[in-house]
C-alpha cells in the first residue's frame, strides 16, 4: 500500500476479508465471518485464517498489548493493516500509550506513512497527536513516534477528510503541547495560524481556546501564534472561550457576597475534631476552640481551627478575624479547615496566638470615661512637720521601717 495516498485500506480489506468493526462495546456480532473483528459486550473474539483467539474482559471489550493473547494477534504478520488500525481507534490507555508499537507493526506491513484509515480519513501522524491525550495516553511516547514518522516523510499538513483537521489542530484540540512543538518544526513558518473549516475556520489557538487547552494555549502562544486572529464568525481567541467566561461568572454569582449574612451553618459550625497533640497544647496555653485570640498581638479573632494541615508541618491555627483582614474563607490550596466569610480567615503557627490581655480592656474603659478637670488646693493654711532620725516611724497603714526617713504631714 505504499505510495498511495489518500488510499481507503479499509475498503481494499473488504474486498478481501470482508467488512471490518471499529473497536466499540456498541457493536455486536450478529454474524461471523472469516478474517473480521467483531466486538462483543464483555467478548473481543479475533478470527485470523481460522485462528481463534478469544478474549474474556469482563464488562468491558479493549485491545490490551501487555495481555499475551493480545500481543500475540498484534506481532502475528497474518494480522491485517485495517485490523490494526481498528485496534487504533480504541480510546483506552491501553492502546493509546503502545502507539509506538502498534503504529510500527502497521508500517511493517507495508503501509505508506501518509496512508489514511479507511474508516477515519487519519494517518498515523493524526493518530499519533490524539495519542498524547492527558489522561488517555503518553506525551512523551507520542512525541518520539511522531519524530520518528516525519523523519520517514509523513506530511504534517495532510488533512482528514472527515474533519478537514491538521496534525497541528488534533495536538491543539487534545492539548497536547510535545506534539504541537514537533509538528511546527516540520513545518514551514506560518503554518502555526493554519485554518480548519471544521472549527469555523479559526486556527489551533482557536480549537484550544474553545476547548479550554491552556498547555496548548500557551505552547502556540509561545510559537507564534496569533491571538488576533478572527475566525469566520469574526471571533477572537479570547472570544472563541467565551465558555470559561459564563461558567467562571456562574460561579462567582454563586459565592454569597460579603454583605449577604451566611447559612446558620457557617455561623455556628461544629468544632473540628482535635488531635490529642493539639488537646495538649491548647490546654497548656489555656485556649480552647471557639475563644478569643490575638495574633502576635496584632489581630484579634475567633479560634476556629487547631491542627496539622497540608501546606506546612506543625500546629496552625486558623482564626476567623473580627475585620477583613485575612487572607482566605478557611482553605488554603483547596482544603477547608474551617469556615467564614472570604477575607476573615487566616493562618499562624499555634505559638504566634495568645489570649488578649484584660489591660487591653480596662485601658479602653479607662479611656472612654470623660476626664475631669484638676481641683486646686489651697496651700496657705498647711503647716508641715518634718520628723528625721534613724528610730522605726509608724505609717498610718502600720507599715515600719528603718531607713532614714524624710516624713511629711500635710494637714487640712
Amino acid at each position: 500500500m505504499q505510495g498511495l495516498p489518500h488510499t481507503s485500506l479499509l475498503a481494499g480489506a473488504n474486498q478481501r476479508l470482508g467488512p471490518i468493526h471499529p473497536c466499540t462495546m456498541l457493536d455486536t456480532p450478529n454474524e461471523t465471518q472469516r478474517g473480521s473483528t467483531f466486538h462483543g459486550r464483555g467478548t473481543v473474539l479475533i478470527l485470523l485464517n481460522c485462528t481463534h483467539v478469544l478474549i474474556k474482559v469482563i464488562k468491558f471489550s479493549f485491545f490490551d498489548p501487555s495481555e499475551p493473547k493480545c500481543r500475540e494477534v498484534l506481532l502475528d504478520p497474518r494480522t491485517t493493516i485495517p485490523e490494526l488500525f481498528a485496534i487504533l481507534r480504541q480510546w483506552v490507555p491501553q492502546v493509546q500509550k503502545n502507539i509506538c508499537v502498534i503504529g510500527n507493526e502497521i508500517l511493517k506491513r507495508g503501509c505508506g506513512v501518509n496512508d489514511r484509515d479507511g474508516l477515519t480519513d487519519m494517518s498515523l501522524l493524526h493518530y499519533c497527536c490524539k495519542a498524547g491525550a492527558p489522561g488517555i495516553g503518553d506525551a512523551e511516547t507520542a512525541a518520539s513516534f511522531a519524530r520518528q514518522l516525519l523523519a520517514l516523510g509523513a506530511d504534517p499538513n495532510l488533512r482528514s477528510r472527515w474533519t478537514n483537521m491538521r496534525a497541528l489542530h488534533y495536538a491543539a484540540y487534545f492539548d497536547v503541547p510535545q506534539l504541537i512543538q514537533v509538528v511546527l518544526q516540520a513545518s514551514q513558518p506560518g503554518e502555526v495560524d493554519a485554518t480548519c473549516s471544521d472549527f469555523d475556520f479559526g486556527t489551533a489557538l482557536h480549537i484550544a481556546a474553545s476547548n479550554l487547552c491552556i498547555s496548548a494555549v500557551k505552547c502556540l502562544l509561545e510559537l507564534g501564534a496569533n491571538p488576533a486572529f478572527r475566525n469566520e464568525k469574526g471571533q477572537y481567541m479570547a472570544d472563541a472561550a467565551a465558555v470559561a467566561k459564563e461558567l467562571r461568572t456562574l460561579l462567582r454569582e454563586a459565592i454569597p457576597k460579603p454583605s449577604t449574612p451566611l447559612p446558620f451553618t457557617l455561623h455556628n459550625p461544629s468544632p473540628p475534631a482535635l488531635s490529642d497533640k493539639a488537646r495538649i497544647q491548647l490546654a497548656a496555653m489555656g485556649i480552647r476552640l471557639g475563644d478569643r485570640v490575638v495574633i502576635a498581638g496584632q489581630k484579634v479573632g475567633t479560634l476556629r481551627f487547631c491542627g496539622s494541615t497540608e501546606f506546612s508541618g506543625g500546629l496552625w491555627a486558623g482564626v476567623e478575624l473580627d475585620k477583613s483582614e485575612g487572607k482566605n474563607n478557611g482553605s488554603v490550596a483547596g482544603v477547608q479547615y474551617f469556615t467564614c466569610r472570604i477575607k476573615h480567615g487566616i493562618f499562624a503557627p499555634l505559638s504566634k496566638i495568645s489570649k488578649p490581655l484584660e489591660r487591653h480592656k480596662t485601658t479602653t474603659t479607662q479611656m472612654s470615661t470623660p476626664v475631669r478637670p484638676p481641683r486646686r488646693i489651697d496651700l496657705s493654711r498647711i503647716t508641715s512637720k518634718i520628723n528625721t532620725g534613724t528610730k522605726k516611724n509608724k505609717w498610718k497603714a502600720g507599715h515600719n521601717t528603718t531607713e532614714h526617713n524624710c516624713t511629711i504631714k500635710l494637714c487640712f
